[in-house]
């Protein structure tokens, strides 16, 4: 499925938002949320993961149709990585673990402000990688070295 890469980059800019109010507040219920937000987006698909839909829905009728699409599958892969990283903070947050939490939710926000920022997604980029080390993985049956 192709998509229109200013989705993804909006749906950046209100995760970087929420982050910054997980690591101003502490809190582990809002980071939790933001990691469902992340699970749909990386399990179900971009076009149910919720701000994608606010996308959709009121923005992208206001703009220009996009130069080019993109595959989904990069940053649908982005979006599971941040649900890693917001699962971890969530985690660390709730069991008062602190600094696992800001940890965790420090590197969520640094990628997810680059892609708002920069138009640069970290996972994307990762996603190459990683269907490289897959693919060797299944036609080896090992872990590269």
């Amino acid at each position: 499925m192709q998509v229109d890469p200013r989705g993804p980059r909006f749906g950046a800019s209100v995760t970087t938002a929420v982050l910054v109010v997980v690591l101003v507040t502490g809190s582990w219920a809002l980071l939790a949320a933001q990691a469902v937000v992340f699970a749909i987006a990386a399990f179900l698909g971009l076009r149910y993961a919720p701000y994608g839909l606010v996308f959709k829905v009121l923005i992208r009728p206001r703009l220009a149709p996009p130069r080019e699409l993109e595959d989904e599958a990069p940053p649908r892969f982005a979006q599971g990585v941040g649900f890693g990283f917001a699962l971890l903070g969530t985690v660390g947050y709730a069991t008062g673990t602190t600094w696992l939490g800001i940890g965790a939710t420090a590197l969520a926000l640094a990628a997810a402000f680059l892609n708002a920022a920069f138009g640069f997604c970290l996972g994307c980029e990762m996603y190459p990688l990683f269907r490289r080390i897959t693919a060797k993985v299944r036609s080896e049956g090992k872990v590269p070295a």
